[in-house]
């Protein structure tokens, strides 16, 4: 977006003579560049309404509608689908639009006079002809949002990625932003989930667990829908019910299968042959052949991939077959100086991937339970080509197995990603859509000698996250902390509407334009409550600094710190031996940490609401489904059944 500093903070006076206006506001605006408009105002709490006379922009005709008040700003919303935002943000102001031409002539501006000093100084900057080139973010934009399931952010080429190149996650960083402190609240996919609706942590979201969503509460979607976006969700929702606030719904029950998957749609379940992932991407692709032409869209597609078991498509499952994955230095981690948790997981490479996991093949014979008993065995021993295979061998094996269905399964998310891309490209759709691409969570690669997520360590904690669009500054790598609660503040912000305060993200909109503001947040909360879960992962919660981490056990009563900077692979915990615990500068951080926990706590109003398992929500993210079979469908069909009205 395109911007200009307009002034300091100050009374309507000194503003005026600060942009060295000789008129008042209450007299006619000057001609500037040929557009001409007559508008009166009348102010209503937190929305200006303005009845319009009607006006062009270039071929388009059209009224100004309303004025919206959002977390960063102000925006004029017009019913052409023109919009000029005003970012207000550090005492200061700043303007944009999207057109080379403006001109307001005004009329009955007393009638304003309620207005506060800022949006009268808004007004009169648009009386007296302040114009900016074509080139700013797009009103109301269309907004393409992409996520996948446990996508490490270090098996991208962009983020650095040796082993396996991503080129059109590649496009969306080359063409735009590449955060690179982006973290999750909790990382697990339904938890994950309902924070990328709600802007809110688990603890007040209502999920904090693999727990049914419960659809009454207030959501992006919702909101989007009622500001005159056409919304979709299509492929993983994992949220237990039916998606309320979207136009068109497609979802997958549950975690949903990677072949021949099931969808649910508004009036029953269908079939559609093929690969998941590919699948998605094709449901996407009509989504938006067959949207609306009359209003923006808002589509998130989510796929199900690269999700366990780690099932690739046929064109990729070889891909990596031949390569040989370099092990992370962490694979055979002892855990020696972190025994509150670690040695008691069970998402290690070495111990708890099982026959389906590394793809191993079943007796012909065995059928229903006892194939599946087969399947879930974790090997300790396996004859491979000939060679028995145990101890370290083994799992240099298995890491190997692992990596290469992961890999692959990656690559077809990428592929999707550029299905995507070219389309808006071919529909002219691209230079008026932002498409924003990350994951649910975080995922090991061996690193910590670990598989899955849950833990607050790096690889579990950090995600992806890319932008490309209408706007957004070009190969820019922000560093500021960001997380999953600023997605939904993020998404209404680019959308010209309105921030709820219930939301406790932030709108990534200023750092999207390549701004920095001052007041950004320096640590980042996280909680984890599954315990013991699916991996037997203990409940922990923490805070990320610049340069530290704190991890506390609740139910263990334990601490885990470490130095970042010296120790990124956080080998090294702090306080576990008395004699480097006891060292004045790490009592002293230790003590930071501890108080800062503290702080984000009764910032984000987490009083240990879920701390406690009995607490927990009822009902499951896994269903049960009662929608009533339709068959197999095409994808054409599938879209066509996707209406929720």
């Amino acid at each position: 977006m395109l911007s200009k500093r307009l002034w300091d903070a100050g009374t309507f006076e000194e503003m005026r003579e600060h942009l060295g206006l000789e008129t008042t506001v209450d007299e006619p605006g000057t001609r500037c560049c040929g557009w001409s408009h007559v508008f009166s105002a009348a102010y209503s709490d937190r929305i200006l309404v303005f009845p319009a006379s009607e006006a062009s922009i270039g071929k388009d005709s059209c009224s100004l509608a309303r004025l919206n008040f959002t977390n960063s700003g102000i925006s004029l919303l017009f019913n052409c689908g023109s919009q000029i935002t005003f970012v207000v943000s550090e005492a200061r102001a700043h303007y944009s639009w999207d057109s080379s031409t403006l001109t307001v002539v005004s009329q009955g501006m007393k009638k304003a006079r309620k207005m506060n000093h800022v949006i009268q100084t808004i007004i009169t900057s648009l009386l007296f002809g302040v114009c900016a080139v074509s080139g700013a973010m797009a009103a109301q934009p269309n907004i393409v949002f992409i996520f996948s399931d446990d996508h490490a952010e270090h098996a991208i080429s962009a983020y650095g990625s040796k082993v396996n190149q991503t080129p059109h996650l590649d496009r969306l960083a080359q063409g735009g932003t590449r955060f690179l402190n982006s973290f999750v609240t909790n990382s697990i996919c339904t938890p994950s989930r309902a924070t990328l609706l709600t802007g809110q942590y688990s603890h007040l979201n209502g999920v904090p667990v693999f727990n049914r969503f419960d659809p009454s509460r207030d959501t992006v979607a919702k909101h989007l829908q009622a500001g005159g976006y056409h919304t979709g969700i299509i492929g993983k929702w994992h949220l237990g019910s039916d998606p309320v606030g979207f136009d068109r719904w497609c979802v997958l029950p549950g975690q949903g299968s990677y072949w021949n998957p099931t969808f649910l749609v508004p009036e029953g379940k269908l079939m559609i042959e093929g690969h998941c992932t590919d699948v998605t991407t094709d449901l996407g692709i009509e989504f938006l052949k067959t949207r609306p032409q009359d209003k923006p869209f808002f589509l998130m597609l989510h796929q199900k991939a690269p999700h366990r078991n780690w099932d690739p498509d046929e064109r990729n499952k070889a891909l990596f077959k031949n390569k040989v994955i370099p092990e992370p230095e962490t694979l055979w981690d002892d855990y020696k100086t972190r025994p509150a948790a670690l040695p008691e997981n069970q998402q290690t490479v070495a111990r708890d991937l099982t026959r389906r996991d590394l793809k191993l093949d079943p007796p012909a014979d065995l059928q229903g339970r006892d194939r599946n008993q087969w399947l879930g065995v974790k090997p300790m021993e396996l004859t491979i080509d000939g060679k028995t295979l145990t101890g370290d061998e083994l799992v240099r094996w298995k890491y190997q197995r692992y990596m290469q269905d992961y890999l692959a399964c990656v690559q077809g998310v990428d592929d999707g990603v550029g299905r995507v891309l070219d389309y808006l490209d071919e529909a002219d759709l691209a230079k008026e859509t932002i498409v924003i691409y990350s994951a649910d969570n975080g995922w090991y690669l061996g690193d910590l000698g670990m598989y899955d997520k849950r833990f607050m360590y790096e690889p579990g904690l950090r995600v992806p996250l890319l932008a490309k669009g209408p706007g957004i500054k070009a190969n820019s790598t922000p560093s500021q902390f960001v997380a999953n609660i600023d997605l939904a503040p993020t998404f209404l912000d680019l959308a010209g509407l309105s921030i709820p305060e219930s939301m406790q993200g932030r709108s990534l909109a200023p750092l999207l334009r390549g701004e920095s503001p001052n007041d950004w947040r320096e640590t980042v909360y996280y909680r984890y409550y599954h315990d013991p879960g699916h991996h037997n992962t203990r409940a922990h919660y923490g805070v990320r600094t610049k340069t530290h981490k704190l991890i506390y056990y609740w139910k263990k009563d334990a601490y885990e710190m470490f130095d970042l900077v010296n120790d990124p692979a956080e080998q090294n915990n702090l306080l576990y031996e008395d004699a480097v615990a006891s060292k004045p500068e790490n009592m002293v951080k230790f003590e930071e940490l501890k108080a800062e926990l503290i702080h984000l706590q009764k910032q984000f109003k987490d009083d240990g609401q879920y701390a406690d398992p009995s607490t927990w929500p009822k009902g499951s993210a896994d269903g049960p489904f009662n929608h009533k079979p339709l068959g197999s469908k095409s994808i054409v069909e599938a879209i066509s059944l996707s209406d929720a009205d």
